[in-house]
């Protein structure tokens, strides 16, 4: 049957090449396979072809990167299931479509204890604490596979996972683990809310939600407009976090684009592995808490301002940045990489109006408990101005918040730590 060179680049420790072996011995497959923790020339093979990351499967001198089984039996055409309990079935776990109800009369009539808008880390950790704490819970979210957590092709830090996985593996294993302790999960979208009453009241197209307590765990919303070729590089030399790539560009030159303290605290990792880190900033002074002064005794990193990217250049490949300088001169740079973190990820709070107090920036303004200017009403993850954006300081902000909730609805004195 095999007709196709194939060839896995895998690195040790990696479970997704693991799955991509049994893949590829269930198809009836024969491959050659180049560990590029072993041996850094295979290492240096991906980095010629412009990729930053495992496990990548040439077939036919056509790349897959990541773990991508569908597409890679559509190009090979190969029809058959898979073996019951073979890697490539997956984790036995709901998708979003098993997750997530509609909006029904039933539920509308209900009064909840908590509602959290947003099904992200912060909303489904909420929802685990929540429900287990036998508050009636409910989840609301738009888009439950569009977020931030869900796009995130790789998690490689979350404690307590040393397996690699997608973020959105890891985000069903939240929504699975609260839904089986009782919490309810929708898909909608909050248009406004009213927190004028002891009983908050939720407005979506369905009709209107009735909630003793909510969580704001609605996220970020990214920028409408991306640079050109951001979309066509992304993964070969484009990347929005340091923690998932930082290691592909050792003793590389990257260029950092930002201004925002996210974009400072990434320029302080990613100075450790790139020999050269270029942090152009698109104005002439940074937004928020961020100083660009936290940068300074830093020896390879390069500040710019003024400097915008215009465009993301390469041919199979990332290659450089065209950059309108601050004279408004038009310059190719050669760079190995480019992260972005521009200001255009803002939390997505346009809907609360005046309900509770944000920022200039949007973001809800909250104490060390989470709570918001209205009672009974929190506000965690992205939503918030938090010093950095990770996914397990989102999923501490929802156990805060549940317990939160919990005080609230109970009427306790003091918030109960869940220890068992």
């Amino acid at each position: 049957m095999n007709q196709h060179k194939v060839v896995l680049y895998s690195s040790t420790g990696c479970p997704y090449c693991a799955k991509i072996r049994e893949d590829l011995k269930n198809w009836g497959l024969t491959y050659e396979e180049r560990n590029v923790t072993e041996n850094p020339d295979y290492f240096n093979e991906l980095h010629e072809h412009g990729i930053f990351s495992s496990p990548v499967v040439f077939v036919d001198d056509k790349p897959f990167i990541g773990y991508r089984p569908n597409a890679m039996k559509k190009y090979l055409g190969i029809t058959d299931e898979p073996k019951k309990g073979s890697a490539s079935e997956g984790a036995n776990v709901r998708n979003p479509d098993d997750i997530f109800v509609n909006v029904n009369d039933d539920l509308l009539k209900e009064e909840y204890d908590l509602v959290c808008i947003g099904g992200g880390p912060a909303g489904s950790s909420a929802a685990v604490y929540a429900a287990r704490a036998k508050l009636k819970t409910l989840v609301i979210d738009k888009a439950p596979a569009a977020g931030t957590l869900a796009i995130t092709h790789k998690i490689a830090n979350y404690p307590g996972v040393p397996e690699e996985l997608t973020g959105l593996e890891l985000l069903l294993r939240m929504q699975n683990q609260a839904k089986d302790f009782g919490a309810t999960f929708v898909r909608s979208q909050v248009l406004s809310v009213d927190f004028t009453d002891e009983v908050k009241k939720l407005e979506l197209p369905e009709g209107i939600v009735k909630a003793k307590s909510v969580f704001i765990a609605v996220g970020a919303k990214g920028r409408a407009n991306k640079i050109k070729g951001e979309k066509e590089f992304l993964g070969r030399g484009v990347s929005y976090c340091s923690t998932c790539d930082a290691a592909f560009f050792q003793n590389k030159t990257i260029a950092i684009v930002g201004d925002n303290e996210e974009a400072v605290s990434e320029a302080l990792t990613l100075s450790k592995f790139a020999d050269r880190v270029l942090f152009l900033i698109p104005g002439n002074k940074m937004q928020g808490e961020a100083n660009i002064d936290d940068l300074r005794g830093y020896d390879n990193i390069e500040v710019f301002w003024r400097h915008r990217v215009k465009e993301i250049v390469g041919t199979n490949k990332m290659e450089g940045i065209l950059v309108q300088t601050a004279d408004k001169e038009l310059e190719t740079w050669n760079v190995d990489g480019v992260f972005l973190y521009l200001a255009g990820t803002t939390p997505g709070t346009d809907f609360l109006k005046d309900t509770v107090e944000r920022d200039e920036e949007g973001y809800v303004i909250v104490d060390d408990f989470l709570n918001t200017s209205v009672e009974g009403v929190f506000a965690g993850g992205d939503a918030r101005r938090t010093p950095i954006k990770q996914a397990v300081i989102s999923a501490a902000d929802g156990a805060i918040a549940a317990m939160g909730a919990d005080k609230i609805v109970n009427k306790r004195k003091k918030m109960i730590p869940q220890y068992s």
